[in-house]
């Protein structure tokens, strides 16, 4: 059930995937079916190695720098595969978001020629919500939190028929962002090991997916925002308390149904880590590398600050930045990040 009390989204009316419908199992088939899907039409992004000792460390890190992607993250990858597996006709798609995954839908919809309709947050940064008009998709602003703006948007699915694109559960969704894994693999053969940051579970569920215990998957989630160790406490899914400085994009009431069975199997490791690490880490990933990423994308690197995960000497540790709508100016002082509403997060 996701926040505000609503589980419609399961309904085969507003042009899911769900758990009544389909298998949750995203596999490396599926991973690589997407891969050739959109290719062409989302960036290989670079791997940046970094010097021995980086981040004080005697590990080999190197930065997966997702945050090159069209749109500023790795979401384009998951809204490119779930368009291009569904079947859209002239109501085009609908999605609910105030920041990242919105901005991926929009710019998708425009590539592909598809009318978009985003349901927005009235909290939503300006900034944003201009960006999103940008790539030609109307915008609807809903007073309220994300909640509201996603039963709005639900609404107008039933009203209209068009294609509901959720942001982290849906498994051609997943498997989208399991691409980036793949790619991965092809750069870098010999890692070890994966930090990646954790909201919805839609990135980590992807990436695990293909890794599938080939190598290490280890989840980093802020303190505040604890959905997937929470979820794994309780044998299931449940709602937590949403807060701290990487809310607006690992803020997830509640892990997804699909990220959470992936992670069961194929996820080695989950580690929590501090506001100040998170802060810290955004920093330093400025200070020495010139990478600006919001707080959320910082989150891997916070663990390895933090010890939160701490590596054996020469372990091949690849840390995803997996977003970097921030603004630039708050580096030092805050979180800066307008890349999502609470809720509809990786």
């Amino acid at each position: 059930m996701v926040a505000g009390g609503s589980s419609a989204w399961f309904h085969t009316a507003v042009g899911t995937l769900s758990p009544g419908d389909q298998p949750l199992d995203v596999t490396r088939f599926d991973i690589e079916s997407a891969t050739e899907r959109i290719a062409g039409r989302v960036r290989r992004t670079p791997v940046l190695d970094l010097e021995r000792g980086a981040f004080g460390s005697e590990a080999h890190l190197s930065l997966k720098l997702e945050l090159f992607q069209h749109t500023g993250s790795f979401k384009p990858r998951g809204a490119f595969n779930r368009m291009l597996t569904a079947d859209i006709d002239r109501s085009g798609v609908l999605a609910a978001s105030g920041g990242n995954f919105g901005l991926a839908v929009a710019y998708a919809a425009r590539e592909l020629g598809h009318p978009a309709e985003i349901f927005v947050p009235a909290t939503s940064p300006a900034m944003k919500v201009e960006k999103i008009r940008s790539y030609g998709a109307t915008v609807h602003v809903v007073p309220g939190y994300y909640a509201e703006a996603y039963a709005a948007c639900e609404e107008r699915a039933f009203d209209t028929g068009a294609a509901f694109l959720h942001p982290y559960d849906q498994p051609a969704v997943v498997a989208g962002q399991g691409t980036l894994a793949m790619e991965l693999a092809d750069q870098l053969p010999l890692i070890d090991t994966v930090l990646v940051a954790v909201g919805g579970g839609g990135l980590i569920g992807g990436i695990a997916a293909w890794f599938a215990g080939d190598v290490r998957v280890v989840g980093v989630e802020p303190a505040a925002c604890p959905t997937l160790t929470a979820a794994l406490e309780a044998g299931e899914p449940v709602d937590v308390d949403v807060g701290g400085v990487a809310a607006d994009a690992l803020g997830a009431r509640r892990i997804g149904t699909i990220g959470f069975s992936i992670a069961q199997h194929h996820v080695g490791r989950v580690t929590l880590v501090p506001e100040a690490s998170i802060l810290e880490a955004r920093r330093l990933l400025w200070d020495e590398c010139r990478v600006l990423a919001e707080p959320g994308a910082a989150a891997p690197l916070a663990a390895l600050l933090s010890a939160a995960y701490v590596p054996e000497p020469n372990e091949r540790v690849t840390l995803v930045i997996c977003g970097g709508n921030a603004d630039p100016g708050t580096v030092d002082t805050g979180p800066g990040s307008a890349a999502a509403s609470p809720d509809e997060t990786d």
